[in-house]
């Protein structure tokens, strides 16, 4: 969906909902044949009705409905807050339970006694969601082209892939995505878009598994801009302590996909180890403690209530998507198991849709693990673009330890 289309499909939303509504476009001689609602990722709504055959005080119901969403308040997720996607008609329960999750097996060949090795990381997440976040509630998986992405799977090659998305008052999107091949590959991946009211870093996680071997794993919030001072709340003083407590997690990352130097944090967690059990003794603490302390962040922070300010924010996510987009380090994975075609979709289309899409494709090269021993110290920084040119000549504040 384009991003002027999330606040149509909004709307939509809300007056698709009405029972009386969509009754007194259909009702009419057993259908309103000249009436049509469209809320497609191709195209805005599209409403040609033949009025006398809408009930009048249905009319007037529907103008009163988008102007109490044109006109909501602020704090409101259904505010003009841009990113917004329609609600899904599941319940939080259907979507999770989705094409099986949270799941007990592999379908890939395993030696493991657990050989979903990121499983834990999905179902913490997910109950926290549901126990911390207001007004949690799922929202649209699928592409551009309108493909269903909440599940991909290659019997032949025996790998699957799940994806569900969230939104709630404090975040726009929440995606989460696991991969599953047995032994030879386990993914959990995750991001976390605050609503753009919100001037604050992006939340990253990307956990992976590769033959029980090889594990590379970044945990990071994901700085918007060069200077901390230009987000709404500065956080690194915040991560530091939690950093500090684990020596396998400050590593340095290989320059092959990311420049480290752009939209990430002095302060992330990153890891490449051979040693599985860092998996439990220390990326799940370090992990839980990261997204606990976002929240707080996104909590104890202000909404701004300056359109401009709220479109630079967006403007700022979406550079984002473009820059995460063309690093993918799964690309190749992806094109392996599903084809080309279906992995440029779902990177450029789902996991980072904001984004614009690169005219050389894809970088389908394996993720790297160069960078020092584990237990060196993280070098990070912010990114070196994108100043806000909306900050104000008072820095951001600081908070106390969350």
């Amino acid at each position: 969906m384009k991003p002027q289309q999330h606040f149509v499909a909004a709307v939509a939303g809300a007056v698709i909902a009405s029972a009386p509504l969509a009754h007194a476009f259909t009702a009419n001689n057993g259908g309103c044949s000249s009436c049509s609602v469209t809320t497609s990722r191709h195209s805005p709504l599209h409403m040609a009705p033949s009025y006398d055959s809408i009930d009048a005080q249905a009319l007037l119901e529907l103008e009163n409905r988008i102007s109490s969403v044109i006109q909501a308040d602020p704090s409101s997720p259904l505010a003009l807050s841009p990113g917004r996607h329609a609600p899904s008609t599941l319940s939080i329960e259907e979507a999770a339970a989705q094409h099986g999750m949270p799941w007990d097996t592999t379908i890939g060949r395993t030696d493991e006694e657990n050989p979903l090795l990121y499983m834990p990381f999905w179902e913490w997440q997910l109950d926290f969601m549901k126990d911390s976040l207001s007004n949690l509630h799922p929202i649209d998986c699928s592409t551009l082209s309108d493909t269903d992405v909440t599940f991909k799977e290659n019997k032949e090659k025996r790998a699957r892939i799940v994806n569900q998305c969230y939104a709630s008052d404090e975040y726009r999107k929440i995606r989460m995505t696991y991969y599953d091949a047995g032994d030879s590959v386990q993914v959990f991946n995750s991001v976390w878009y605050p609503d753009a009211k919100y001037n604050l870093p992006v939340l990253g996680i990307d956990i992976l598994s590769f033959n029980r071997k090889k594990y590379l794993a970044i945990v990071d919030f994901q700085p918007l801009y060069e200077d901390e001072d230009d987000h709404a709340t500065t956080y690194e003083h915040i991560l530091k302590p939690i950093k500090e407590k684990y020596d396998n997690l400050k590593g340095r990352m290989s320059s092959k996909f990311y420049d480290e130097t752009q939209f990430f944090s002095k302060e992330m967690l990153f890891a490449r180890f051979e040693d599985g059990q860092i998996v439990n003794d220390d990326l799940l603490p370090a992990f839980k403690s990261y997204v606990e302390t976002h929240l707080k962040l996104v909590q104890s922070t202000p909404p701004s209530t300056n359109p401009q300010d709220v479109q630079a924010v967006f403007d700022r996510q979406r550079a984002y998507d473009t820059y995460s987009a063309d690093r993918d380090p799964a690309a190749g994975l992806f094109a392996a198991m599903f084809g080309k075609q279906w992995a440029e979709d779902f990177i450029y289309d789902f996991l980072f849709s904001l984004g614009e899409r690169s005219e050389d494709g894809l970088n389908l090269s394996p993720p790297m693990f160069g960078g020092p021993p584990p237990g060196a110290a993280g070098k990070g920084g912010p990114p070196q673009k994108g100043v806000n040119p909306y900050a104000k000549e008072n820095k951001a504040q600081s908070v106390p330890r969350l």
